[in-house]
């Protein structure tokens, strides 16, 4: 079934992407007076606009190939790239309006800030540019030691290695996967955990990875959970019977690779005498479907049971998890991805999902619980990284 497009929202963002151009246009001029330039950025502009409507006719017709990607992604970063010129270009604007209230007489644009904005622009492109070719696959290790009063004593130094959201759809390197699981391995934590999204929509996606998936091993066992992606909800099936199939094909990959899938259910990890529990709750998330039963998962539990929830979706945990009165020590999520963009350097952390989620990535505590959001193993939309890169998380838990 064809998708339909409307035209109204392309008419809009062609407005807006005429007003944009025109003013990154006019900055770029002050560096480049000549209608030569004049000729090959409107060009250069106009073929990247076509390219992405075109684009965005063949995704409605599921036709996803080497141009489509190469034209979103084209616009998405050429686009990016302008907005950070102009901002830089409108500081410049703003400062000359000042001095010329000030009585100082400037009718032409400050070169200064022309050349630091197309500097700018022209790093955001490499940037883009190295975040499809290499950044998508540059894993950094990130490790977080906690400490718990009431952690029992056998698993003081207990480790647990994270990663989230593989959305193996996506992938397009065997080597770059690859070296994501070599690195998974060498952390030798005793326990590791999947938080959601396995697919991007259709289980047949992980089939061709689930030889290597099947290479993450922990002494006391490989877990996971469902995330928003994994029910199908966002294609269209022929009926409701093919969407179930594919949610139990999908369970049964899980089996396949190794991991221990948990359902609104929990375990028990036993270590010298001691335990600690392990539950996991199906996605819920708000504005993502609310599914999971975290009651449900903790069923049978003490109140005094040391606990480690694993929950897709970090909303949870301000929704539901961090007032239960079955205390849970540490939610680990994912979902975000950290959008895939963004900065975390030089103290500053940024990225434009910080507008949906509050905490979108690594550790948060209130209450005395602990949440830690992954940002995520693979990629999703945007075929690459830039700024936020995929994470492996291995947590150390110390009693204090």
């Amino acid at each position: 079934m064809k998708r339909k497009i409307s035209l109204l929202p392309i008419v809009v963002i062609l407005a807006v992407l005429a007003l944009l151009n025109f003013y990154v246009f006019g900055g770029f001029v002050v560096l480049f007076p000549s209608n030569n330039f004049l000729l090959l950025f409107s060009g250069l502009v106009i073929a990247i606009c076509i390219s992405f409507i075109v684009a965005l006719f063949r995704f409605g017709n599921r036709n996803q190939d080497v141009f489509f990607k190469i034209a979103v992604h084209a616009f998405v970063g050429f686009t990016v790239s302008e907005i950070l010129f102009s901002i830089i270009l409108l500081i410049g604007d703003m400062s000359r309006i000042a001095l010329n209230i000030a009585g100082f007489q400037l009718t032409e644009r400050i070169y200064g800030f022309s050349l630091v904005a197309a500097i700018a622009f022209i790093l955001m492109i490499l940037l883009f540019a190295y975040g499809m070719i290499r950044g998508k696959y540059r894993y950094r290790v990130i490790k977080q030691v906690l400490f718990f009063d009431d952690l029992p004593k056998a698993f003081d130094g207990f480790t647990i290695t994270q990663i989230s959201d593989v959305h193996s759809g996506s992938f397009d390197s065997v080597k770059g996967v690859q070296k994501g699981i070599d690195l998974i391995n060498q952390q030798a934590s005793d326990l590791f955990v999947f938080t959601g999204d396995l697919v991007n929509n259709k289980s047949a996606e992980i089939v061709p990875w689930i030889p290597m998936f099947s290479q993450i091993k922990a002494k006391y066992g490989q877990f996971s959970i469902l995330g928003n992606h994994d029910y199908g909800d966002y294609v269209q099936w022929p009926n409701a019977d093919k969407k179930h199939e594919n949610l139990d094909d999908l369970k049964r990959h899980h089996q396949k690779i190794g991991f221990r899938l948990l359902l609104d259910e929990h375990v028990t990890i036993e270590k010298d005498g001691d335990k600690i529990i392990l539950a996991g709750v199906e996605n819920w998330g708000v504005g993502f479907g609310e599914k999971g039963d975290l009651n449900q998962a903790l069923a049978r539990t003490l109140t005094s049971d040391f606990k480690v929830l694993l929950s897709h979706d970090p909303s949870h945990f301000d929704a539901q998890v961090k007032n239960h009165p079955s205390k849970i020590h540490l939610t680990l999520s994912g979902h975000t991805h950290g959008m895939q963009f963004g900065i975390e350097a030089f103290g500053i952390k940024w990225s434009p999902v910080s507008l949906r989620y509050k905490h979108w990535a690594g550790l948060k505590e209130e209450f005395d619980r602990y949440l830690y959001v992954n940002r995520g193993f693979g990629f999703l939309g945007f075929s690459g990284r830039v700024g936020i890169w995929p994470e492996i998380t291995v947590i150390e838990l110390r009693k204090k």
